[in-house]
């Protein structure tokens, strides 16, 4: 059996301690297999978000693979934005947008920002022909018995949150995904937990939100996913701070 912890929206510049703390005491306690963050690690991209960020994914010490959400773009400098704007990435870099295959699951990661794209909202998903594809090539490449899961920031499609995602060319991502064996889709932005079971032609797949460990709370107190996987079960605990 495997066991994935899934945190999303930790706004490093607006972050909760005490959430942090509760997270990190689970963490060890319970050594899951692997971490997987889904995104707006910072509030604004600035080093120092991102320095402390690092240091708290490494204390974790658990494998981990880090989506990019749209907060972990240069949000003040629009040059950085549109030139390097991966550059303050720092040491992080080296977990961002990782495969990994623990246990027999493969985790594959789908960027869902962009630096620009042609609306008023930029915060809002977005997913390219080649963003998929490399996806999907990803995805070939994993051993065909492994249980599949991608993990990108915006959902795919609306889960009925209060937070929306609009994501462009995501409708289309979940066919072509589903189609090609994914179970499960990981992802945060909106704030709040959910676990939709979607029907796409033959198949079912799974689109599955985490919470925030930030101050910027919902409608739900701070959280994270816990999913266990066994052979082609998997079973999905929503963990709550109370």
């Amino acid at each position: 059996m495997a066991t994935l912890f899934h945190v999303s929206d930790i706004h490093f510049g607006a972050e909760d301690p005490a959430a942090l703390a509760w997270f990190t005491a689970i963490v060890h306690a319970e050594q899951p297999d692997v971490v997987v963050v889904t995104g707006d690690l910072t509030m604004r991209a600035r080093h120092a978000e991102f320095a402390a960020a690092t240091t708290w994914l490494e204390g974790l010490r658990r494998p981990v693979t880090v989506e990019v959400g749209n907060h972990d773009l240069p949000y003040f400098n629009p040059v950085a934005r549109f030139l390097q704007p991966y550059a303050r990435y720092g040491r992080l870099e080296r977990m961002i947008e990782r495969p990994l295959e623990i246990a027999g699951v493969a985790i594959v990661p789908l960027r869902t920002t962009t630096r620009f794209q042609l609306r008023l909202n930029w915060s809002k998903g977005h997913i390219s022909d080649a963003e998929l594809g490399l996806t999907l090539e990803q995805l070939a490449a994993a051993p065909s018995d492994r249980f599949s899961i991608v993990a990108g920031h915006h959902p795919l499609i609306e889960a009925g949150t209060r937070g929306t995602a609009h994501t462009r060319g995501g409708a289309d991502a979940l066919h072509r995904l589903a189609a090609a064996g994914v179970r499960a889709v990981l992802s945060g932005h909106v704030h709040d937990p959910f676990d939709q079971a979607v029907i796409v032609g033959s198949e079912t797949i799974r689109l599955i939100g985490a919470g925030t460990l930030s101050q910027r709370i919902r409608s739900t107190p701070p959280s994270f996913n816990e999913l266990r996987i066994e052979g082609d079960a998997l079973a999905v605990t929503v963990r709550e701070m109370r």
